[in-house]
């Protein structure tokens, strides 16, 4: 059944990665993508822009709108989300992907790039929202979704990247407060984060390159869960801090993940914030950290 079939999807960073997995999902069902991203010209180093995206959705069955946005710019967000709905008549889902990403410890971190992440992460992730809320709210089953990890207030998940983890983490508070603000209006909002890692442009050039790549999983695992999301019933199901392959299996009845993986001779790699309490799946390994070692 094409479950999404006619709704439109506002995705930040769609371009590429996990953004553009979400979409072509979607798209497989005839959904409307709107792709929010700052891409637009070819970069050697980061593999698409909003206009290959857009011929990618296309060609999985979607409608594709490809609109440059930057979501540190309330003009830019405003503006996008207008074109969308000019395009497509409204919106039913908002997925905050865009994300800035640098793991240095406070010496090493500077105060361009502190910011850098915090606007796109936390302010871009709730500028977002605010934008496509007038639309959500007149939609069917509204759901918001962001990317975000469980809120798990352990010091190892900031000691030595504490300026990311804080705007990741800011994310994941929208999570929290606007589920229950938004629930008298029937708008889910909820949280998906990778069990491992996945393979994006950000593993390869930033955490881990070609080894890492090989343990971890293909955006399609994080597509998948964030489909099922899509399909539950936003008066209902919303608050949720939602582990991608945990979700898949307790509530979409998956029982193999294998076809998720780059590299099937490869021990999957763990990613950040995960919860100690959060256990696989039946039959997932995941590796020990002496076996993340170049």
């Amino acid at each position: 059944m094409a479950a999404l079939k006619g709704k439109t999807l506002f995705i930040t960073g769609a371009s590429r990665g996990i953004g553009l997995a979400i979409a072509k999902r979607a798209a497989q069902d005839g959904a409307n993508i709107a792709i929010a991203a700052k891409t637009v010209d070819p970069n050697p180093k980061l593999e698409g822009t909003i206009h290959s995206a857009a011929k990618e959705i296309e060609a999985a069955g979607g409608s594709a709108l490809a609109v440059e946005c930057d979501v540190r710019v309330e003009e830019d967000v405003q503006r996008a989300v207008e074109q969308t709905v000019a395009r497509f008549g409204g919106i039913d889902i908002c997925v905050n992907n865009a994300s800035a990403l640098s793991l240095t410890p406070i010496e090493k971190t500077d105060l361009k790039r502190f910011d850098l992440m915090f606007a796109v992460n936390t302010r871009g992730t709730f500028l977002a929202s605010k934008a496509c809320l007038p639309y959500l709210k007149r939609a069917e089953n509204p759901h918001i979704l962001m990317l975000s990890p469980p809120l798990d207030m352990h010091a190892k998940w900031f000691s030595g990247h504490v300026a990311y983890s804080i705007a990741k983490y800011g994310m994941s508070l929208c999570v929290l407060g606007l589920a229950d603000e938004l629930k008298k209006d029937g708008v889910a909002v909820n949280a998906l984060w990778p069990r491992t890692t996945i393979a994006t442009a950000a593993v390869k050039n930033i955490l881990g390159g070609d080894k890492l790549m090989r343990m971890s999983r293909t955006p399609d695992i994080v597509a998948a869960a964030a489909h099922l999301v899509f399909n539950q019933p936003a008066k209902s199901f919303t608050g949720h801090f939602l582990i991608d392959d945990t979700f898949l299996h307790e509530t979409g009845g998956i029982q193999d993940f294998e076809i998720y993986r780059v590299d099937k001779s490869m021990p999957l790699a763990p990613d950040f914030f995960v919860p100690s309490e959060s256990k696989p799946p039946p039959g997932v390994q995941i590796a020990r950290l002496s076996e993340l070692s170049p």
